[in-house]
């Protein structure tokens, strides 16, 4: 990244190897290791890829260390990009100094870089643009040097061409050049942010005369220091603005604004008019000019800080309930419950195969339960179900309540599962929905989904737009690209963590696999649909457009349980094959004895890759491979939560002691369900005996936990809850 400057001379700012070093220091980490790891990513290797399989480079580095990585490396790249766009653009106008051209080559952000250049700017026609068209700007030069006389010298100035009539409107247009100047000044600019930084204050009032009741009502007459608001506030204002409830402004003491820039303007012994003017010239400038660009370049920057730290939030939210343990082995009964349309149930197999489908109404308007009951109790029977699934929509009170009562009733030792079915409309209504079941209603689709969450989350959440699960923190309020591939990355990372079954899983599923895209996901659907099974990896490479580079990308996280190749079955990659034969003849290690875990004891890992000839961190997963072949990571977390017995939000009293889930974390606390279809909050002073930094430090979605129920609102539906108990 070569800059050009004065005398046909080259500077090098911002190369490649300075960037490596300013990624190692943030991520504290080897440069050797981050200029590698990037050689692999502008290779075109994808991140689960190369934590995965490239150890020996990277020094281990986890996937979320290489996302990181990999943002930083944009983010360093658009800075050298801006950096070199700066010293083209100035020196293109003969006006690129050797001090500015050191101050734009120290520059650590945009923000400086866009200052320095701030003077150079092509502007738009402005009251000062205007002045120095009308030829004004040697009087402000002249005012700004102190210069005595100033009536006298604007009376040369005087031009009826120009509309400028007398001194007044001459003085007037010099006093808006001087403004603009003021305005320009990095070094002005850099003082009043950080005046700005330490003292601003985020002041909030009610937008409507008449202050209403809303959801804004605490910030109707709210301020914060700038520097200790809270990102879900700063979001939540956001909000209230847009929607017209709130008026948001940052607040400053503005006579020590004016007093940082007099300092730089008006220097004790300027004469009296000329300072006179020049005290004028600050105080429009910082009215008119410095202070409304600040403002919005200080909104904008607690926005993004308030959006990255929400989108943290969402991130790990979203990882932690697409790695919820599945079911497996266990027949579904599928609720949508509904009130006047009815409540569609669906019966499904231990894969999630469809097995039946109907509509039941055992709630109000029509009561049918003993018809409702019959209906369900055949299906159970029929199809040897083990356990019931009921959505947490509307209608999910009265048919919980329902079946509960039925199986009491009948003496069915059922268990049953209420499941969060946010975005299982979404998905209901998709085109990917609409392929998959062809001949069922948007509710009956939605059942479906319901079961298959349970069975297998990760597997049937994949077909939902991730910001539509819910379980983020005004996800609908954060740049919405931003979010899109944030947690497009989450779901890449949990997907390929967990590996695929080749010859089960959806489009959807396949898509999100490293080196997998959608078209190629469907042509190996297509491949399975016309040849059957497929019994290796290696027949991978006879789908169409999935080319060298995509297999070897993609064959370690494809699992073929058909293959007579064990190493197929496990997340070894097929470049890896011949170590782990190695390894296990070195070993003594039959196919038989794999899945044992105390087959592999400890040895020198460092002599048994010198043998097998590949890397110490390769060995070390293989040989976890040869204990547990084809592990599920999901099998050692929390296991979902059944019930067998119902309770109502009038049934809480204080003090009372429940187990429940965390079904969302925010920034204030954490959302628990407790088996009443109403989450109660664990604010973030109730999550611990001590000081909680943030509720993601102790808590995380699906955890199980013990909490005590401080107060129950049934008026406003809100349930206070505490976890120390």
């Amino acid at each position: 990244m070569l800059q050009i400057v004065p005398g046909s001379k080259t500077i090098q700012a911002g190369s490649e190897e300075v960037i490596a070093q300013k990624i190692a220091s943030d991520l504290n980490v080897s440069v050797k290791n981050v200029s590698q790891a990037i050689e692999l990513l502008d290779a075109g290797d994808t991140i689960p890829f190369i934590a995965r399989y490239r150890k020996e480079v990277t020094g281990s580095m986890s996937d979320e260390h290489l996302r990181l990585l990999e943002e930083r490396l944009s983010q360093y790249r658009n800075l050298e990009k801006r950096r070199e766009d700066v010293l083209r653009l100035i020196q293109e106008q003969e006006a690129l100094t050797p001090e500015l051209e050191q101050a734009i080559i120290k520059a650590k952000t945009v923000s400086e870089l866009d200052d320095l250049y701030r003077p150079f700017r092509p502007k738009k026609r402005t009251r000062a643009t205007i002045a120095e068209e009308k030829g004004l700007k040697p009087l402000a030069l002249q005012i700004v040097r102190g210069e005595e006389n100033i009536d006298l010298l604007a009376e040369q100035f005087i031009s009826e061409e120009h509309g400028l009539l007398d001194q007044k409107s001459v003085i007037s247009g010099a006093k808006d050049i001087i403004a603009e100047l003021i305005s320009d000044n990095p070094k002005v600019r850099r003082l009043l942010k950080r005046l700005i930084e330490n003292e601003g204050e985020v002041v909030v009032t009610s937008k409507k005369k008449e202050q209403v009741q809303s959801s804004y009502e605490m910030y109707y007459n709210y301020r914060e220091p700038l520097k200790a608001i809270k990102s879900h506030r700063v979001l939540a204002i956001n909000r209230g603005e847009k929607e017209g409830f709130l008026n948001v402004r940052i607040s400053i003491p503005e006579e020590r604004a004016i007093a940082v820039i007099s300092a730089a303007y008006v220097p004790g012994e300027i004469s009296s008019q000329a300072g006179q003017l020049l005290q004028e010239a600050v105080q429009d400038s910082w009215k008119r000019l410095i202070f409304p660009s600040l403002e919005r370049e200080f909104r904008n920057e607690l926005t993004e800080t308030a959006e990255e730290k929400a989108l943290v939030v969402f991130k790990d939210n979203l990882r932690n309930l697409l790695m919820a343990q599945p079911v497996k082995g266990k027949r579904f009964l599928a609720i949508d419950p509904g009130l006047r349309t009815g409540s569609k149930v669906a019966a499904v197999d231990e894969n999630g195969k469809l097995l039946q489908t109907t509509v039941i109404y055992p709630a109000p308007p029509k009561n049918e339960k003993e018809k409702s009951a019959f209906v369900l109790k055949k299906m159970i029977k029929e199809h040897e179900v083990n356990a019931i699934a009921i959505g947490n929509g509307t209608g999910g009170r009265e048919v919980e309540q329902f079946v509960a009562e039925m199986l009491k009733s009948e003496n069915m030792k059922l268990p049953y599962i209420i499941v969060n079915e946010a975005g299982a409309s979404v998905y209901s209504a998709s085109k990917l929905g609409q392929e998959e079941f062809p001949g069922l209603d948007v509710a009956e689709r939605s059942a479906v989904s319901i079961a298959r969450r349970v069975q297998d989350p990760l597997a049937e959440l994949v077909k939902i737009e991730p910001k539509s699960i819910g379980v983020g923190q005004y996800q609908h309020d954060v740049n919405q690209v931003r979010l899109k591939d944030t947690l497009s990355g989450v779901v890449e990372s949990c997907v390929n963590l967990v590996g695929v079954n080749l010859n089960t899983a959806s489009p959807a599923l396949l898509s999100y696999v490293s080196g997998v895209n959608k078209i190629v996901a469907q042509n190996i659907m297509h491949y399975r649909e016309n040849n059957g099974y497929f019994q290796n990896r290696l027949e991978l490479k006879k789908v169409p457009k999935l080319g060298p580079q995509a297999f070897k990308q993609c064959a370690g996280f494809l699992r073929v349980p058909e293959s007579d190749n064990y190493l197929d079955r496990s997340a070894v990659h097929p470049e890896s094959y011949e170590a782990a034969e190695k390894l296990m003849q070195e070993l003594a290690i039959s196919p038989e004895r794999l899945g044992d875990p105390e087959l592999v004891s400890e040895m020198d890992l460092e002599e048994l890759a010198q043998k097998v000839g590949v890397g110490k961190p390769t060995v070390a997963d293989i040989l976890e491979e040869f204990k547990r072949p084809g592990r599920d990571p999901r099998e050692d977390l929390p296991a979902p939560v059944f019930r067998e017995g119902v309770l109502e939000m009038e049934d809480l009293k204080e003090g009372m002691i429940l187990s429940g889930v965390v079904r969302n974390v925010v920034d204030f606390g954490a959302f628990i369900d407790i088996g009443v279809h109403q989450d109660g909050l664990a604010h973030i002073s109730e999550l611990a005996d001590q000081y909680v930094k943030h509720p993601a430090d102790v808590l995380k979605v699906g955890d199980i936990v013990e909490v005590k129920v401080l107060g129950v609102d049934l008026g406003r539906k809100r349930i206070s809850l505490t976890l120390k108990v």
